[in-house]
């Protein structure tokens, strides 16, 4: 059983950045890959960026390549979402999520799910 707790959503401005992170209780931290996925008002979840539980691989969405950063710390159980050029679109709940196994980007690929952590960039 894994817990996540997601953290640093707020209110920022177009151009600017946030970071968010995932706290994960629970064992075995390292053995998940890790995702975050974001939901719009009226839209599906849909996904964000992911991390193998190495950390060696890394995927994104295409709608945010080049501006989000995903990392973890496997010491800290903890995986992180540094988010740069944010515009307006990326206002969402975020959440980050965690798989034993399986693909990346769907969510119904992942077993463990926070409770989301609101973003809203104005313009």
């Amino acid at each position: 059983q894994v817990q996540l707790v997601e953290s640093g959503g707020g209110l920022v401005q177009a151009g600017g950045s946030l970071r968010l992170s995932c706290a994960a209780s629970g064992r075995a931290f390292s053995s998940y890959a890790m995702g975050w996925f974001r939901q719009s008002p009226g839209k599906e979840r849909v996904f964000v960026a992911a991390i193998s539980w190495s950390a060696s691989n890394t995927y994104y969405a295409d709608s945010v390549k080049g501006r989000f950063t995903i990392s973890r710390d496997n010491a800290k159980n903890t995986v992180y979402l540094q988010m740069n050029s944010l515009i307006p679109e990326d206002t969402a709940v975020y959440y980050c999520a965690a798989r034993y196994s399986g693909g990346y980007y769907t969510e119904y690929e992942y077993n463990y799910w926070g409770q989301g952590t609101q973003v809203t960039v104005s313009s």
